[in-house]
C-alpha cells in the first residue's frame, strides 16, 4: 500500500525495515518531502504488540497477516468506554480464529460484549471477518457500503454517529483510497483511518478503483479535523504532530504530480515510460503497483486539464512545462 516503492533501506531512529519491504523510504527521494516520522522512535515493521490499549477508551488487536500490503498485518480496533457493557469493533480484518479469540478475550477483559462491527472500507483485509464475527457475537455490521454490512446491517455515510454507552464514534467520509471508505472519529480526538493513512509510508492508490481528487480532498478533511492521534489500519500510532503527517502525505502527492510532469518534459511518452523513469530504484516486480498509483495521478490531472492521454495511452503535457 505504500506510494513509495524504493528500494528498503534502515530509516533514521528505531524503525527496522524487514527484508522485501519497501515501505521505509519514505521523504528519502531527492528533492522530495520528508516524512515526519522519520525522526520519531517508533516499533520496528513486525514489532508491534499483538494487543496494546492505546488509550481509555481504545485496544489494538494486531491481526496475524503481515506482508507486503498488510505491512505488520491489519490492526483490529476495540472501542468501549471504561466500565461500559457494550464495545464495537472496528475492521474486523481476516476471518482467521487465532485472531478472533485475542479479541473476543480483549472483549472479556474489558468486561463488555460487541454490539458493533464497524468496517472503514470493503477490501479483504479489513473486511472478510465482519458478518462471520456478528453473526457469531450477535453483533450489528455497520459500514460504507451495503455489501460489506450485510443484509441485516448498516449503511453510514459522513456524518452518521454510532452511540455507544459512555460515549459516540462519528463517521468521517473519506472516499479516494476506494469509494467506500470511511474514518472514525472518538471523543478523545483519535481518528481511525484505516487505509487512508498509514502508519509506515504512504498509501498507494489505484487506477480505476481509488481516486485521488478524492483522496486529496479527505485528507484535507480528516487534518481539518485537528486529530489528537490517528491509528492507522496499518502500522504503529501516530500520536506526534499527526496534523504533520497529513501534510506530508499531501506534500508527497505534489511531489509525484511534479515528476510525472519533469518526465513529460521532453514530449509525450507512455504511461510505462513515465513509470519507468519516477521508480527509477523500485523493484521489478513493483512496477505494476507503481503503474497503478501513476495512472490514479494521471487522471487526476487529466480531470484537471493539464495532460491528455490518447487511446494508445500515451500522455502529452498541455499548458506550461517544468523549468529544469
Amino acid at each position: 500500500m505504500d506510494d513509495n516503492l524504493e528500494a528498503p533501506r534502515r530509516a533514521p531512529g528505531s524503525e527496522r525495515v524487514a527484508p522485501g519491504s519497501e515501505r521505509v523510504a519514505p521523504g528519502s527521494e531527492r528533492g522530495g518531502p520528508v516524512d515526519p516520522r522519520l525522526g520519531q522512535s517508533v516499533p520496528g515493521l513486525g514489532e508491534l504488540p499483538p494487543v496494546l490499549r492505546l488509550e481509555d477508551l481504545v485496544t489494538r488487536v494486531l491481526a496475524p497477516n503481515p506482508g507486503l500490503w498488510a505491512l505488520d498485518g491489519t490492526n483490529t480496533y476495540v472501542v468501549c468506554a471504561p466500565g461500559a457493557a457494550e464495545a464495537a469493533i472496528v475492521d474486523p480484518g481476516p476471518a482467521d480464529a487465532a485472531h478472533l479469540a485475542q479479541v473476543e478475550s480483549a472483549l472479556t477483559g474489558l468486561g463488555a460484549r460487541c454490539r458493533w462491527i464497524l468496517v472503514t472500507h470493503h477490501h479483504i483485509d479489513h473486511a472478510e471477518a465482519a458478518l462471520p464475527w456478528a453473526a457469531r457475537l450477535s453483533a450489528t455490521v455497520a459500514a460504507g457500503s451495503q455489501e460489506v454490512a450485510g443484509p441485516g446491517g448498516r449503511l453510514l455515510a459522513d456524518g452518521d454517529r454510532v452511540e455507544l454507552p459512555g460515549t459516540r464514534v462519528d463517521v468521517v467520509g473519506t472516499p479516494g483510497h476506494c469509494r467506500d471508505h470511511l474514518a472514525f472519529r472518538l471523543e478523545s480526538g483519535t481518528v481511525l483511518v484505516g487505509d487512508h493513512i498509514l502508519g509506515r509510508g504512504t498509501s498507494v492508490i489505484t487506477y480505476p478503483e481509488g481516486d485521488l481528487l478524492a483522496y486529496l480532498d479527505s485528507l484535507r478533511r480528516v487534518h481539518d479535523l485537528g486529530p489528537d492521534a490517528l491509528y492507522p489500519g496499518h502500522g504503529p500510532e501516530m500520536r506526534d504532530d499527526p496534523s504533520a503527517v497529513i501534510e506530508y502525505y499531501l506534500a508527497h502527492r505534489q511531489f509525484r504530480e511534479r515528476q510525472i510532469r519533469a518526465a513529460l518534459n521532453g514530449g509525450p511518452l507512455g504511461i510505462r515510460g513515465i513509470v519507468e523513469q519516477i521508480y527509477v530504484r523500485t523493484d521489478r516486480g513493483l512496477l505494476g503497483a507503481a503503474e497503478q498509483s501513476t495512472r490514479a495521478a494521471l487522471h487526476k490531472m487529466l480531470a484537471e486539464g493539464a495532460v491528455a492521454i490518447d487511446r494508445h495511452d500515451v500522455v502529452s503535457l498541455l499548458g506550461h512545462r517544468e523549468k529544469t
